[in-house]
């Protein structure tokens, strides 16, 4: 019993997984973490390209003190581990109309770039949103982002403690028109209805309230050095060099109960790992498929996980630009955001799309590359319950919109995507369906439509004791640094359950080494290794 309860099983090796497991193997508990992958990070994975690997998920970093704390509770230092390089401008926007705009960590820098871009009345609106959206920031990250069970009393109280928050909120409001009256130049309603986007949403249907994930990026934008897959890894280091245990090529079939409570995992080989605590870093629906067996299949309500958040076309690949002047952080701005956002919500492929490109070997003020450079372009996709491969019309369509669109730009490559169905530079939402069991694609979990979604969301606890959720579709929501954070809740979960059933505290020497063919609960289990 003693080893069962000090031990903790983590099921998914994400950043919502990986966090959780490195801040309890730090604490003296033993962590194995179980991944089917053949590598960390979930959906911050990488494809081939002749010029080295392409990531093809997310690109853009912020909330970096979420890191250093993550690596400070460990004993160690972020910067040790991982390079990141701060973005001077945060992203360059175009618009078909051949106008470009520069949003810059500097926000006098933005503010300025807006003046000389739309004119006096442009940057007017820009710093009373600006204004707007800090007060939102601050006022919600303690209650909600950081507060691992958020209480809507306690939200309301904030609230009304500060009555000048509520015109701000714009609570009866969706984003989009909420931006509509606040900005004169409709260019800048587009920009930064985007930011729904960030979180699996329409800014035709989400709420004003987002337009606080502004504030996030204007905090600050990093890039990894080498790539943001050098993240995941810097965290799976972090959680063997605490001793913990991750085995890649390993899934979890289901959990046992004993007794009311989480007794074992049993993985997808047979073996069983005794455990008194399981992290379940997946999409919080696949529970409710039985991606867990029976015991967790009735655990969410059906609000918890639907409707469903949006899912993208992804290109990873590597050509020659020919063009506009790229920077790391790119986006192409459709003619009509209402016509992609109608389109995704009819659950189809837009036909206007905006663009967002990653030029990956784009670093600040230097030079950019000679010859092939790598490339991720994201296009919005609907979220789908299909798992098998796309077909030759399906890829032939998007390797059409997405180069098409960019080609009005002026922007091409080569060579292009060749777009071949079961090829390695498209992933779809099919893909992303069968990448992820029961997450029909959806790349956020639940969707943020609704005033109250926030709270609709699964915290770490669940129903049932002893199984515990991170990841992005549980609290505080989608995002690296949300995820990242949702381990922190777990962890903290974890170790305030464990206080109350143990009388002691075993103490674990660290230094563990992660091999490929873990010996589990006594059972020889197969070879896991690459």
């Amino acid at each position: 019993m003693s080893a069962a309860q000090d031990r903790v099983v983590v099921i998914g090796a994400g950043m919502g997984g990986l966090s959780a497991a490195a801040r309890l193997a730090a604490r003296g508990m033993s962590v194995t973490v179980l991944e089917q992958h053949n590598h960390p990070g979930g959906k911050m994975r990488t494809l081939d390209s002749p010029v080295g690997p392409v990531d093809a998920g997310p690109t853009v970093l912020t909330m970096r003190p979420v890191f250093e704390d993550l690596f400070a509770s460990c004993g160690e230092t972020l910067s040790d581990h991982v390079t990141l390089e701060a973005e001077t401008v945060l992203a360059r926007h175009w618009w078909r109309d051949g106008s470009s705009l520069d949003l810059h960590a500097d926000p006098e820098a933005s503010a300025a770039a807006i003046r000389a871009w739309g004119g006096a009345e442009a940057e007017q609106d820009f710093r009373r949103f600006d204004a707007r959206m800090a007060r939102l920031f601050e006022a919600f990250k303690g209650p909600m982002m950081e507060s691992a069970q958020p209480s809507q009393m306690a939200l309301t109280a904030k609230v009304l403690s500060r009555p000048g928050l509520i015109p701000a909120m714009a609570p009866l409001s969706k984003l989009m028109p909420s931006l509509r009256r606040q900005f004169r130049d409709a260019r800048l309603a587009q920009l930064f209805g985007r930011y729904a986007t960030y979180v699996g949403g329409s800014p035709y249907r989400a709420p004003a309230l987002l337009g606080l994930i502004w504030r996030s990026e204007a905090g600050g934008v990093w890039r990894v050095k080498g790539g943001m897959h050098r993240l995941a890894h810097a965290l799976a280091d972090l959680v063997k060099r605490q001793g913990g245990e991750i085995h890649l090529r390993t899934g979890a079939a289901r959990i046992e109960v004993q007794g009311g409570r989480v007794a074992a995992v049993i993985t997808d080989t047979g073996d069983r790992i005794a455990t008194r605590h399981v992290v379940f870093n997946g999409d919080p629906q696949a529970l409710g498929r039985g991606a867990l067996g029976p015991a967790a299949r009735n655990l969410l309500p059906p609000q918890a996980v639907a409707p469903r958040s949006l899912s993208a076309y992804v290109w990873s690949f590597a050509a020659v630009p020919r063009g506009p002047e790229l920077i790391h952080h790119n986006v192409f701005f459709g003619n009509d955001p209402r016509t992609e956002f109608d389109a995704l919500h009819a659950g189809k492929m837009p036909v206007d799309p905006t663009l967002y490109i990653c030029a990956e070997d784009r670093a600040g003020s230097r030079a950019p590359p000679e010859g092939m450079e790598r490339f991720e372009i994201i296009m919005n996709g609907p979220p789908s319950v299909r798992t098998e491969a796309p077909t030759q019309k399906e890829t032939t369509l998007c390797r059409t919109r997405t180069f098409q669109a960019l080609a009005q730009a002026g922007l091409t490559f080569s060579p292009a995507p060749a777009g071949q169905p079961g090829g390695t530079e498209l992933t779809t939402p099919a893909d992303f369906a069968r990448l992820f069991p029961a997450s029909d694609g959806s790349l956020y979990g639940r969707s943020p439509h609704g005033m109250m979604s926030a709270f609709a969301r699964p915290t770490a606890q669940t129903r049932l004791p002893g199984l515990i959720l991170a990841g992005g579709g549980a609290h505080p929501g989608a995002g690296i640094p949300m995820a990242t954070l949702s381990g922190k809740h777990a962890a903290e979960t974890i170790l305030k359950d464990r206080a109350s059933i143990s009388p002691s505290r075993r103490t674990a020497t660290r230094g563990g080494i992660s091999t490929g063919s873990p010996t589990m609960a006594g059972v020889q289990s197969r070879s896991s290794a690459s």
